[in-house]
């Protein structure tokens, strides 16, 4: 290494020691303020919204400066939430580092952080400063140019070496030396020593600043009585992973829900857990853990990014040139009028309209608004059941239909290494468990899935995740200990409080269904007025399910039928069933061994409105031919098809009269063209004028035809208007 990049090292390391020491923990200590204190993660509240709540608080007195480092991705999110609780004193100002702060240096520097990657380009950068050169040529002088040049080392192998040049303007003129065999280079100017001191310093900050450092002012009371310590807790909202809940939930110890389907209802042991991640950056260390279970509403913005307002340019006013024309003399009134010379005027240039424009961002508050309360009022710890040490805390809204959320709070301090994934409980009860087999046509159409319908009787409601499925028995050998037998999982949806969920975790072989579809329709009503045949109708899908049963045991059979839009359920009659929203849940008991049906018919209601005279004498006879009108209904159709089968005639006739009249004007044409080329005096020509007379007289017999033709089916189509605007049935 040469003494030049060596010098450049040490100023380097020199530098570092300053940019470091500005750097603290996040529980460290509380700034430079006289009553500064120490702020220490306590709680920690994460939500299924994707971000988390930390509070950090610290014991002061006085006015205090208290520190706080947050990752730089998170910045954005500090500074929308931040707040300040002071028990007694006020909140001052919060203040943070630029986003840029390497940009902030060196906006003033007469150099980049790039020319900062090598002695040469340094040099470069700073063109007229004056340096000093030691070793064995002492020089002084200011910088006119860096060349670098390639040289060949001593020897035959042909290497080359790198150089660069540095050509100094000195007392004694223009001299030269190499800068790798400089020993010291230095700036004479101190002013120019300090850029580079502060440059170096600001590039070394920012290679470890991934993190920020807020520094939050608490004002001492203004009441001397109020003096002392006091409490103040900082707290912020950033993004961190989803929480994810899961269950377990064993069956078979008190007689529930047997495997072999003897005994269908009872209750099961319910155990909830929260699994969630610290990925903060930073350990917990006993701290105050909740969960929460929602849907809120998660929104980010830009705020440490700096927006500046477009403003529109408007052209410097500047008064118009004055040039006085020459004079040309003067001529009498009584001579030729001069003519009119245009005078050229100059005008002032006027600032093109500019768009209104933005208004500034409004400062910001010196004092953050204080955020509600996070938590609900905490319930007891444990339960009178001896379940698991678990404590829920639901908010006024859980289990309302709007934004309900329900909060899980760990009831002892946490601690979790950052990197660490911790398992929570939150749920530890026995809940109503009931047996049934729920048959879905798109998860599997010949057998349904081996279900439970789980209650909620508990005052709080469970998040959604996935649910282990154990089942108890006692074992072979009579000593009465229960064992626990994996059966399946499932996924469970948001349980409310008095609400319950159908779990699917397998597929019951034992019971087979078959569906049969058919669809029909039925006719109710059928009108005829102002030439409209409207027919009230019904549409019916019906559905017959055959059930055969499992040879061992009864099933409590839960069908789940697919409901179609505008379609209302018509079988089975009876009280209203469950619904979701793609389907009925039609209940069917399944006797062990034997087969049972269940017809499930949908009916659609709706009208058809067809316009008679639009129809063919052929439509409208086929409609009467339908036997399900009514006898009145399909006579007056079938007079409608005989008056227009008339009109019909009519019509074909008259396109007979026009094709045979277009066939005899293009003979006529014919001929006409063949008497041209014939003889005047010829026989052949006195035969052509003849048959083109004859012709003459058949075009004008198939015209008066076509006229009584016409005649006769506008007639005949008046009638049948007139019949069918006569109808009302």
């Amino acid at each position: 290494m040469t003494r030049a990049i060596l010098l450049a090292s040490t100023a380097l390391l020199m530098a570092a020691p300053g940019a470091f020491a500005a750097t603290g923990t996040a529980n460290g200590p509380g700034g430079n303020g006289p009553g500064g204190g120490q702020l220490a993660l306590t709680r920690v509240l994460l939500s299924t919204g994707g971000v988390g709540y930390f509070e950090y608080e610290a014991t002061v007195t006085g006015d205090a400066d208290l520190s706080l480092e947050v990752r730089r991705d998170q910045v954005d999110d500090v500074l929308k939430s931040i707040v300040v609780y002071d028990d007694k004193g006020g909140v001052g100002t919060i203040g943070l580092p630029g986003a840029e702060p390497l940009d902030t240096a060196f906006r003033e520097l007469p150099f980049s952080p790039g020319d900062l990657t090598s002695p040469a380009a340094l040099l470069s950068a700073m063109q007229g400063a004056e340096v000093m050169a030691g070793g064995s040529r002492q020089l002084t002088g200011r910088l006119m140019s860096v060349t670098e040049e390639t040289v060949r080392l001593p020897g035959n192998d042909g290497a080359t070496a790198t150089r660069h040049r540095v050509t100094l303007m000195t007392a004694d003129g223009l001299r030269q030396l190499v800068l790798e065999e400089a020993d010291t280079l230095r700036f004479t100017d101190p002013a120019v020593q300090a850029q580079i001191d502060k440059a170096l310093s600001a590039v070394a900050d920012n290679a470890r600043r991934e993190r920020r450092r807020l520094t939050v002012h608490s004002n001492a009371p203004r009441d001397p009585q109020a003096a002392g310590e006091r409490r103040v807790r900082v707290g912020y909202v950033a993004a961190t992973p989803l929480w994810k809940a899961t269950y377990r939930l064993s069956l078979g110890t008190d007689g529930a829900a047997a495997q072999d389907g003897q005994s269908q209802s009872g209750r099961g042991a319910l155990q909830g857990w929260a699994v969630l991640e610290n990925l903060s950056g930073e350990d917990w260390r006993g701290v105050d853990l909740t969960v929460v279970s929602g849907n809120p509403v998660t929104l980010r913005q830009a705020l440490y990014t700096p927006y500046f307002v477009e403003r529109p340019e408007v052209p410097v006013e500047v008064l118009g040139r004055v040039l006085p024309s020459a004079d040309e003399g003067t001529v009498t009134l009584d001579e030729t009028r001069a003519a009119m010379r245009p005078q050229a005027e100059s005008s002032r240039a006027a600032p093109p309209p500019g768009a209104a424009m933005a208004a500034p961002p409004p400062p910001m508050a010196a004092a953050p608004a204080p955020m509600a309360q996070p938590l609900a009022k905490t319930a007891p710890y444990g339960s009178a059941a001896g379940t698991p040490a678990v404590a829920a805390v639901r908010s006024a809204e859980a289990g309302a239909a709007e934004g309900a959320q329900v909060l899980f709070r760990y009831p002892q301090p946490v601690t979790v290494p950052n990197g660490g994934t911790l398992m929570m409980p939150i749920a530890a009860r026995a809940l109503p468990v009931e047996r049934v087999a729920l048959y879905q046509p798109a998860s599997d159409g010949r057998h349904p899935l081996a279900s439970l319908r789980l209650r909620n009787d508990g005052d709080t409601a469970l998040p959604p995740g996935l649910l282990t499925f154990y089942d108890r028995a006692s074992k072979s050998d009579g000593s009465g200990a229960a064992a626990s037998a994996y059966v399946g999982d499932a996924r469970m949806a948001t349980l409310p409080a008095g609400d319950s969920r159908l779990l699917s975790f397998a597929v019951d072989q034992a019971v087979t269904v078959d569906r049969e579809e058919k669809p029909g329709r039925r006719l109710s009503r059928a009108t005829i007025a102002d030439g409209v045949l409207t027919l009230s109708v019904t549409d019916r899908q019906s559905t017959t399910y055959s059930v055969a049963g499992a040879p061992d045991s009864d099933r409590s059979l839960i069908i789940e039928h697919p409901r179609r839009p505008g379609w209302e359920l018509a079988e089975p009659v009876g009280g209203k069933p469950d619904a979701t929203a793609a389907a009925y849940r039609l209940p069917l008991a399944v006797p062990a061994g034997k087969t049972v049906t269940l017809t499930v018919t949908l009916e659609r209601p709706r009208q058809e409105r067809i316009v008679l005279t639009d129809l063919t004498a052929d439509q409208i006879a086929a409609r009467a031919d339908a036997a399900e009108l009514p006898a009145e209904v399909r006579q007056a159709l079938t007079t409608l098809a005989g008056l227009r089968g008339a009109v019909a005639g009519k019509e074909r006739r008259i396109a007979e009269l026009e094709r045979d009249r277009a066939e005899r004007i293009a003979d006529q044409e014919r001929l006409r063209e063949n008497l041209q080329a014939l003889p005047a005096d010829s026989d052949l020509h006195k035969r052509t004028l003849a048959k083109m007379a004859e012709a003459e007289n058949r075009i004008d017999a198939l015209a008066r035809e076509l006229a009584t033709a016409r005649g006769e089916a506008e007639a005949a189509r008046q009638t049948l208007r007139e019949r069918v605007k006569a109808l009302a049935i």
